[in-house]
């Protein structure tokens, strides 16, 4: 099989405009879209073919598990080199779906759920939507490198939480987390008897230095009795098909819950995981340099690292003096960001990567000519 192109340089800007999705109908059409996590890309080739083969045999009826679990298990042994028994793979809408639904059956009404900020903002609200109660116990930044604080994370747990809602590779801020660290996190679970519950949906999005390390691929007590949740739907692009991963023990998930679950989503991912792994190499590729671009192309004034997963860049913009940087980027530049204060930190904006170099340069131009209309 022959090596895909970028597939982040396969359309123009005019050809993305034409989309119908939240990221280009979010915004009138003058403003340029790196806000949402959807990709600027079309499907791979594999995944392009299973949904074209369902469309003509007319097979859009209810979802089944099809070969999903096998199909992500293969994935798992490749990638991560992880061994994933099929029989303890379930099928949710989305990952925040079936977290809310592990979290019924795990915890009870008004338990405590540590989560660590700045995050993913849909934790903020499936915790308590789920009856349970938000303990945050905030990541630390020292020199641009963000890490969970060990210390502050087993005075958390010790003060009567009763689960752990842990995101790895982390969004917004792209690191994945180290085997040292996961262990302390298992070390302090078991102490404490936390049920740790692992978003792992960016998993496949890491770079060259970097290994994704399953939090149930530690053989320790925590990890064996841990719920981790996967998807195809960030790394292919297919957060439209409706279709995710839990993986775990004993787990009594209602016969019902997976009818949300999207039949071609069901197709789509069996093929990602199954036949997409050159494609999505090709797209790291892509990634890795636009991580590297905008090292270049950012001001001085705005922080930032490079992420070690995810194609989400963590700008740091508390020198600028702006109360909220996003809407600055708006009205002054018509770019779009993601603004930090849903994900904890409001002097932050969250940048997508997953785009064009000429789109990215363009969305940095616009950045800068904000800073100077001011």
């Amino acid at each position: 099989m022959s090596t895909p192109s970028n597939p982040l340089a396969q359309h123009t800007l005019a050809e993305l405009r034409q989309r119908r999705s939240i990221k280009w109908r979010g915004y009138p059409d003058d403003v340029l879209p790196l806000w949402v996590a959807e990709m600027d890309t079309s499907p791979a080739e594999p995944i392009r073919e299973a949904l074209a083969g369902a469309l003509a045999r007319g097979d859009l009826g209810y979802s089944t598990r099809a070969g999903v679990p096998e199909a992500f298990a293969a994935f798992a042994e490749k990638r991560y080199g992880w061994a994933v028994d099929p029989g303890q793979v379930w099928l949710t809408p989305n990952v925040m779906l079936g977290v809310a639904e592990v979290l019924r059956h795990v915890t009870e009404p008004g338990d405590g759920v540590v989560i660590n900020p700045p995050v993913y903002p849909p934790f903020f609200h499936y915790i308590p939507d789920s009856g349970r109660r938000i303990v945050e116990s905030p990541l630390t930044c020292v020199d641009g490198c963000w890490q969970i604080d060990i210390e502050r994370l087993e005075r958390d747990f010790a003060a009567g939480a009763k689960a752990y809602l842990l995101c790895n590779p982390q969004n917004p801020t792209g690191v994945a987390y180290s085997r040292e660290t996961l262990m302390a996190i298992a070390e302090l679970a078991d102490r404490y008897n936390i049920r740790v519950l692992v978003d792992e949906i960016h998993a496949p999005l890491t770079y060259a230095e970097t290994r994704h390390i399953p939090f149930r691929s530690l053989d320790v007590p925590a990890a064996r009795r841990a719920v981790v949740f996967h998807s195809a739907s960030k790394a292919w692009n297919l957060a439209g098909l409706t279709a995710a991963l839990i993986v775990g023990e004993d787990l009594p998930i209602a016969e019902n819950f997976t009818d949300a679950v999207g039949h071609l989503g069901v197709f789509a991912t069996e093929a990602a995981f199954l036949h997409g792994l050159p494609w999505l190499e090709s797209l790291v590729d892509g990634l890795d340099a636009n991580r590297k671009l905008l090292a270049e192309l950012l001001p001085e004034t705005i922080g930032y690292t490079m992420p070690s997963a995810t194609y989400l860049a963590w700008l740091d913009c508390s020198r600028l003096g702006l109360a909220d940087p996003a809407a600055v980027f708006l009205e002054r530049g018509r770019v779009a960001f993601s603004g930090g204060a849903a994900f904890g930190s409001g002097s932050h904006v969250r940048l997508n990567l997953a785009t064009s170099p000429e789109i990215l340069t363009e969305g940095v131009r616009r950045l800068r000519n904000a800073l100077t209309a001011g």
